[in-house]
């Protein structure tokens, strides 16, 4: 089992929680459907242990990774398509670990979402493996036959980056950013891959300082800025031209009760330039928060929470991911504990007119055998379904592993 699914899954509470929601389990009276539910026949060829957000192509099929299973029990690749009615099927793209005796060159307990480029390519992390075993960069290529996976890069570890856990973005010239976690007194970083000469180089262009990791992504602006979070705060970084960046601490988090603590997920932009994210917890009650920040003038920005975590039946707590906007403004996410079975919800919060403050409902809350512990972000499709994965429960889940991909219609 991957060492960071305990920290971006939050697997159990206790025996005796887990034998009091099983005893429990009313109906809902709104729509949650699983979509797929992994570990179809206990030994998880299909994958286990979702924890990355989901990515759609144009035709409507889903794509992400699991930590576990596979044909080797370390991870896959998948893809979900629609089959009518609903029915979905899932095939694994590509299995990790086929080298074992190899030290599992290709990589190992992806923990990433992938992300497509122009060509139908994918491209993600391994948290573990490759050369050295601090982890990969890889890109997975479609053919008639198949999908073939390539290394594009191997994290050096030591002073270098090591153990990607999050997703990679492009820039426009066809560049990858992502960042690494910090175990063990390590040092986080943001990192960029460049295609050169057939193959791919690596550079460390941001280091969060000892014992600062991340457990979030990145963004990017119009002007080629990045933006994203350390243990303690959120950053940007602003190219100088010449391989080198600026960085500019825009907030540090102090916690409870008047902010948020140990910010994660990726900050996300809305159409006036203000980022979003999320933090683990701090917080009014110490369970997380959802935060705003307001660029404002001479490169200040000014934080504002939106809403502190609870973690009660009404309500979720100790989110694990960033958050989306539908069209109208409003703001969705997941938490991996609360809600009434207090195993994770899906929830909303909504501007309220006229008042600079956002009202929070608790869309669906998890059961166990409907998923657990949702780890990643929401997708929202045109008719405003959302979509997502729990890395634990689900109608076929076997002890701990498991998970599904669900579907929540507000």
């Amino acid at each position: 089992m991957p060492r960071l699914v305990a920290i971006r899954c939050a697997l159990k509470l206790t025996a005796l929680l887990t034998l009091l929601i099983v005893a429990a389990r009313p109906a809902h009276a709104q729509t949650e459907t699983v979509l797929y539910s992994f570990g179809f026949d206990g030994s998880y060829p299909d994958g286990a242990q979702p924890t990355s957000s989901l990515t759609p192509d144009s035709a409507g099929n889903f794509y992400g990774t699991t930590a576990d299973g596979g044909l080797w029990g370390y991870g896959t690749v998948f893809e979900l398509s629609p089959n009518g009615g609903q029915a979905w099927t899932e095939t694994v793209l590509y299995s990790f670990c086929p080298d074992l005796t190899l030290g599992c060159r290709n990589g190992r307990e992806p923990l990433s979402a992938v992300i497509f480029d122009k060509a139908g390519n994918l491209y993600g992390t391994a948290y573990e493996g490759g050369a050295y075993g601090f982890g990969v960069a890889f890109e997975l290529s479609p053919s008639q036959t198949g999908w073939t996976q390539t290394v594009l890069y191997n994290f050096p570890g030591g002073t270098g980056a090591a153990y990607p856990v999050n997703g990679l973005i492009f820039d426009p010239a066809g560049n990858l950013y992502g960042t690494t976690y910090a175990p063990g007194g390590a040092q986080g970083s943001v990192f960029t891959l460049s295609p050169a000469g057939g193959g791919w180089t690596g550079q460390m262009i941001y280091s969060m300082g000892t014992n600062q990791g991340t457990l979030g992504g990145l963004a990017i602006d119009s002007a080629g800025n990045i933006y994203g979070v350390s243990d303690t705060t959120a950053f940007k970084l602003s190219p100088e031209g010449n391989g080198s960046w600026t960085p500019t601490v825009l907030h540090t988090f102090p916690g409870a009760p008047k902010d948020g603590a140990g910010p994660v997920g990726s900050l996300v932009f809305d159409k006036y330039g203000n980022l979003y994210g999320t933090t683990w917890g701090g917080g009014r009650y110490s369970f997380g928060t959802v935060y705003e920040l307001v660029a404002g003038k001479k490169g200040k920005w000014a934080e504002r929470v939106l809403h502190s975590f609870k973690n009660a039946p009404k309500d979720g707590g100790l989110p694990g991911a960033g958050i989306i906007f539908d069209q109208v403004g409003n703001i969705y996410g997941t938490t991996r504990f609360g809600g009434k079975y207090q195993v994770g919800s899906v929830y909303e919060l909504t501007p309220v007119t006229g008042k600079e403050i956002y009202r929070e409902k608790v869309l669906w809350s998890f059961n166990t055998t409907d998923g657990e512990a949702p780890a990643a972000g929401l997708t929202l499709d045109s008719a405003g379904n959302l979509y997502g994965t729990t890395c634990c429960g689900g109608p076929q889940a076997q002890g701990p592993f498991g998970g599904v991909v669900f579907e929540v219609t507000p």
